[in-house]
């Protein structure tokens, strides 16, 4: 029953947000057929208009009844209309009007109205055309823009819908733990408080990836209902104003040559003449604009702002800042703060330069020579007609590249301020513990394990060899280069600008390389530039004998790249992906749900795809020979875009191609390779069954195990402590640090069977592994060095353990244990 109340709470949510989203996508279709029936009203009027001049000409000598027909011929196609308030339909009623009062004229107004007044008219029509299209253009891409913000409100309320049920159940698998532990309370078992601990971390480790989850909901949240309110209450004003830029101005300035004409000639018609003016004078472009959007309000009123939905019972409804988050989002709130100040200009900037390319395109449509004093001859120094139309449509695509730029500018400022605010708030709120001071002191920093081990040297080159023979020969289905920079991006680097556009250093680039290469994991042991770790990444990828995407198959993906239809396009690529081998598809599968990642944070980071495409573009798709780089290059942007944007129609999921799959919300436990309990047991027996080894084996056990204590304390102390060492006796015996004891029997006293002590101070129980006779003698030669160079150290260097060492203690004596 309660799961059942649990999914009809999921699906009534979704159904919510369903339903309101489609609402949207309704509402903005509308709005679009709006904007054609406006367009082809004002076309019909300029029509209309031009229509009327050309027959008034014609039959100017006709007088009364002549003028009395055409009249009542374009009262009739008014009546048949519904009324309209926009102040050009009043000046259209007016000029009827004044119309049939003109039942007398003469030639010399029929000569003017056939050449003079038709010609800025028809010019009108097409500028009013051209600039509604793209109006209309523009709006299309502001509503993409506005759908794409719903589609990510959707998809971060999945992730955190997801992150949240898991900790719910979590949760009551802890509490039903408890509950066992309570009955059991005479006859405690060990194995009970393992298990109890064990769902303790786990439901701590779930809550965190449940906080992130629901920041990003929350965030996106914020960005869909900012992205609303601005859509609704300046873009769709302005894209109207862009459609009708010029339209009034030409309708005004043909109309007062019109008045100025009949005022010449017919002196007596100046009491209809003066009523006409007022008409006229009453041209308002912003009247009609709020007219329009006022007639049609069901279809321009903004939507309901976007509930938020809690997930069962969850009653967090704001940014958490509390715990390890507070952390990234002050280093989140720092690269916000710092793009919306390089915005906010641009967006001013942008704004002005709007302004004037408008004054600078009405002064343009205001160049036709309507002044009847100089008569239809063309003045001296006059730009042609040609000419004129011509430096009219560079002025039209100047105005709205400025338009686009403004309204994309103000949106992006819009969604960035909201999450400024948020994240201020947040922060103002949470108390920093003393974790976080030293975080923010610079002497804490965010490593994990070293995810590599004695185990994963191989005889495959990682870098400039090919992919598939290093993963069979390795068995990493991700290659540790990809699985570690991608780790480490997560953690710190997915709002970071200009991620993967901007180099790094090309020394950490060739140290990370080399240490990638001897099958280390660099980017456990310290912190590097951002910039070099992605640097790495796109190097591995370009390096690879084999491309990622195999050549035999470039040719039919750039084919299919050029399908329009996005659905159809995402389906063939499938197929042609499909058809790779399974460890392939694993790779991009994970490396492509990345990118989209990276993608998501595009306001912050200002990686949208296509700029993700042209970084990773030509490290991922090569052509059949080396010249067609440069020729292909669109193309292969083209196809990296599409599939970032389309990877999960196009990847086979994990149900049909198993393997790893790229996790949003990491955490440090995440990027961890922890040695579970059967491979440490098969060390063991291999150590024990290689009784009397080599001389070759006793050196690599030593080695192996001296790097597993090296990363150890890499990871307990974030650095390696060289002063911890101390010298024993006789024994041999030396202390790591004061937390790891190792004694190998030495000389004349050595024992038949040699042993590594490892000895926690923390705890009075020892821990002994036995290991070969020879392998001391191998590891001997080595403690002796390590104990020549701790003499020349000042004694008093060693140092109690930090709370972090002591932490990493009774987290490697868990390990032991086990």
């Amino acid at each position: 029953m309660t799961s059942h109340v649990k999914l009809r709470k999921e699906r009534m949510g979704m159904v919510d947000y369903d339903t309101q989203i489609k609402e949207v996508r309704c509402q903005l279709v509308d709005q679009l057929k709006v904007l054609d029936v406006q367009l082809e009203q004002k076309s019909q009027q300029l029509q209309d208009l031009t229509d009327y001049l050309r027959r008034r000409g014609e039959i100017e000598s006709e007088y009364a009844r002549s003028l009395e027909k055409l009249s009542e011929r374009f009262t009739s196609r008014i009546k048949r209309k519904e009324p309209s308030s926009h102040s050009v339909s009043q000046v259209w009623l007016a000029l009827l009007s004044q119309t049939r009062q003109e039942s007398k004229d003469h030639g010399a107004m029929s000569e003017r109205c056939s050449n003079f007044l038709i010609q800025p008219l028809t010019h009108c029509l097409e500028y009013t055309q051209r600039l509604a299209k793209k109006s209309k253009d523009i709006c299309t891409q502001l509503q993409d823009g506005l759908l794409k913000v719903t589609t990510e409100l959707q998809t971060a309320w999945r992730t955190y819908v997801q992150y949240h049920s898991g900790y719910v159940s979590a949760e009551g698998k802890l509490k039903e733990a408890e509950k066992q532990e309570e009955k059991q309370k005479q006859s405690v078992s060990k194995k009970l408080e393992r298990l109890i601990e064990k769902r303790q971390g786990k439901v701590l480790e779930i809550d965190l990836k449940c906080t992130k989850a629901r920041n990003d909901y929350l965030l996106n949240l914020a960005a869909a209902n900012a992205s609303m309110n601005k859509y609704y209450l300046k873009d769709i004003s302005t894209l109207i104003d862009c459609a009708d830029v010029g339209y009034h101005l030409s309708v005004s300035r043909v109309m007062q040559a019109y008045l100025s004409s009949r005022g010449r000639t017919q002196e007596s018609l100046t009491a209809g003449l003066q009523q006409l003016q007022e008409s006229v004078s009453g041209l308002d472009q912003s009247h009609d604009r709020d007219a329009l959007l006022q007639d049609h309000y069901a279809t321009f009123c903004m939507p309901l702002r976007f509930p938020y939905q809690p997930h069962d019972g969850d009653q967090v409804s704001e940014v958490s800042a509390g715990g390890e988050v507070r952390c990234e989002l002050e280093i989140r709130f720092t690269q916000i703060q710092t793009r919306l100040k390089a915005v906010t200009p641009e967006t001013e900037e942008a704004s002005n330069s709007n302004s004037a390319a408008q004054s600078t395109l009405l002064d343009s449509i205001g160049d036709d020579d309507l002044d009847i004093t100089s008569g239809s001859s063309q003045q001296d120094g006059t730009p042609s007609v040609p000419r004129r139309r011509a430096n009219a449509q560079e002025i039209e695509n100047l105005y709205l590249s400025s338009v686009k730029e403004h309204l994309l500018l103000s949106s992006l400022e819009a969604k960035l301020q909201v999450k400024h605010d948020l994240l201020k708030v947040a922060l103002e709120q949470a108390e920093p513990s003393n974790e976080q001071r030293l975080r923010r002191n610079g002497t804490m920093t965010r490593l994990r394990k070293n995810l590599s081990s004695a185990n994963s040297m191989h005889n495959y080159q990682l870098f400039g060899g090919d992919m598939l023979s290093f993963i069979q020969a390795s068995g990493q289905q991700i290659p540790i280069v990809v699985e570690s920079c991608i780790c480490y991006i997560n953690l710190n680097g997915l709002h970071h600008e200009g991620i993967f556009r901007v180099p790094g250093s090309q020394m950490e680039v060739n140290h990370l390389r080399d240490a990638f290469e001897r099958g280390e994991d660099p980017l456990a042991e310290r912190r590097y530039e951002l910039d070099s770790v992605a640097g790495v990444l796109k190097l591995y990828f370009r390096d690879l004998e084999n491309p990622l995407f195999p050549i035999d198959s470039t040719s039919l993906l750039l084919e299919h790249v050029q399908i329009k239809n996005a659905e159809e396009r995402a389906a063939q690529l499938k197929m042609v992906i499909s058809s790779y081998l399974d460890p392939v598809i694993v790779v991009m599968r994970y490396l492509f749900a990345f990118l989209h990642h990276v993608s998501q944070y595009s306001d912050e980071n200002m990686m949208q795809p296509y700029n993700l495409a042209v970084c990773f573009g030509p490290s991922l798709v090569r052509g059949a020979h080396d010249d067609d780089v440069v020729t292909l290059q669109p193309q292969i942007n083209a196809l990296v875009k599409s599939i970032i944007v389309q990877h999960e129609s196009i990847f086979p999921s994990q149900s049909k191609v198993q393997g790893p799959a790229y996790e949003k919300c990491m955490t440090l436990d995440d990027c961890e390779t922890i040695l579970e309990e059967g491979d440490a047991e098969a060390e063991s027996k291999d150590a024990l069954e290689t009784g009397s080894s080599t001389d070759t084996s006793a050196c690599s056990s030593a080695a192996s195990t001296q790097k597993k204590i090296e990363r150890h304390r890499a990871y307990s102390s974030g650095s390696i402590d060289q002063s911890g060492l101390t010298g024993g006796a006789a024994g041999g015996s030396i202390a790591l640090s004061e937390r790891l004891t190792l004694q190998i029997p030495v000389g004349p006293q050595c024992k038949p069977r040699g042993y590594v002590r490892r000895k926690v101070h923390s705890s009075s129980e020892d821990i002994v592994v036995k290991v070969d006779k020879e392998v001391c003698r191998q590891m001997d030669s080595v403690f002796v060095e390590l104990l020549s160079r701790q003499a020349l150290q000042d004694p008093s260097s060693s140092a109690a353990p930090s709370p972090s060492a002591q932490a990493a203690q009774k987290k490697g004596k868990r390990d032991g244990c086990r």
